[in-house]
């Protein structure tokens, strides 16, 4: 899966995150202020970040809700 957004925003980070969990990757928010959350990516170890990006998409933050990962 082709990322480097280096901090940068998707245009569809939903469906980032969607394809990633489906890949049978991990994601975790790493950082939640206000309006803007950044997720890093991981592989299915969950071993070192991959990427991360940050975002204000609010079908995004809806999406993550109070989830803090892939995991919850």
């Amino acid at each position: 899966m082709n990322t480097n957004w280096s901090g940068s925003e998707p245009s569809d980070p939903v469906g980032v995150l969607t394809r990633w969990e489906t890949a049978g990757a991990v994601w975790r928010v790493i950082d939640h202020r206000g309006d803007r959350v950044t997720v890093g990516l991981y592989p299915c170890t969950g071993g070192e970040e991959v990427d991360r990006f940050t975002s204000a998409d609010r079908a995004l933050l809806h999406f993550l809700g109070d989830r803090r990962g892939s995991d919850d």
